[in-house]
């Protein structure tokens, strides 16, 4: 749960932390909750997840931990909320739920999360991408930022993009495994809008944990509006990396999960249901 922290600093301290946060865009909490994490020595390139990839295909989408408990690992990261019901949103500390067409609300500390993946986001390479014209594209660009096959990335981006098509998994029906809950999904896109991209590079030794390659959300800047990114466009953004050297897994002690058979190769039915719309099916 996130805490009030009132206390007095020095006129050159308060200074120096206007400064940072007009250079960085982030918020006054988001700027002093990373200077202090920094000061304690916490972790800052640790990866933490609930759940894994493969127990979401079989259709897994019980919750195992609340929302509140997931800010406790993190301030930065994305996942989906019980039964799948919509696309979750972490940024600057805060939880959102994108549901149908888009809508965005913030999530409630007590609600369920059956799989996530956030961190405690610190830029490690900062650059300015130019004339996207995928989300292919994008991926390329980034990718050749990557110094290795083998570590876990966080990737932020912010900018204005000239178009970006999003969906949105809507609650699945009792029995549906993932690619069946994501048949009915709620696709959508749109113009002309601003707003910040936010997900993480896995390497493809570990995809029974999670999606192998890209895997972004988006938020938009006025915190209305959010999805998973399937396309889009933009002249300029601006991302950095976070190179992630931990990564943690809480398993899940649910009944479903315990009983789920989660072997098999379940490659082809992760690009179906995060990479393929209802009308390429």
């Amino acid at each position: 749960m996130s805490q009030e922290l009132n206390c007095r600093i020095s006129d050159s301290l308060s200074a120096s932390l206007e400064k940072e946060v007009s250079r960085s865009g982030h918020s006054l909490s988001h700027v002093v909750e990373q200077a202090l994490t920094a000061a304690l020595g916490l972790e800052h390139h640790s990866v933490f997840q609930v759940s894994t990839s493969g127990a979401l295909v079989k259709g897994v989408f019980k919750g195992c931990t609340t929302v509140d408990d997931l800010k406790s690992h993190g301030d930065f990261g994305l996942g989906t909320f019980e039964d799948l019901d919509g696309e979750l949103v972490m940024l600057e500390g805060h939880c959102y739920q994108a549901g149908a067409e888009g809508v965005l609300q913030e999530a409630e500390d007590d609600w369920l999360v059956p799989f996530a993946t956030v961190t405690r986001f610190n830029s490690d390479k900062e650059l300015t991408l130019q004339n996207i014209t995928s989300f292919e594209h994008l991926q390329k660009l980034v990718d050749a930022e990557r110094s290795s096959n083998n570590i876990f990335v966080g990737l932020y981006i912010e900018g204005t993009f000239d178009q970006i098509d999003l969906r949105a998994a809507c609650k699945a029906r009792p029995g549906e495994d993932l690619v069946a809950a994501t048949g009915h999904q709620s696709e959508f896109s749109f113009r002309d809008i601003e707003g910040t991209l936010v997900g993480f590079w896995t390497p493809e030794y570990a995809k029974t944990l999670n999606v192998p390659g890209w895997h972004l959300h988006f938020i938009s800047k006025d915190r209305s509006k959010g999805g998973h990114v399937m396309d889009l466009r933009a002249r300029s953004l601006n991302a950095a990396l976070h190179f992630e050297t931990d990564f943690h897994v809480a398993i899940p002690e649910t009944k479903e999960f315990l009983a789920a058979d989660l072997r098999g190769d379940i490659t082809a039915a992760l690009d179906i249901a995060e990479k393929v719309t209802l009308t390429d099916r």
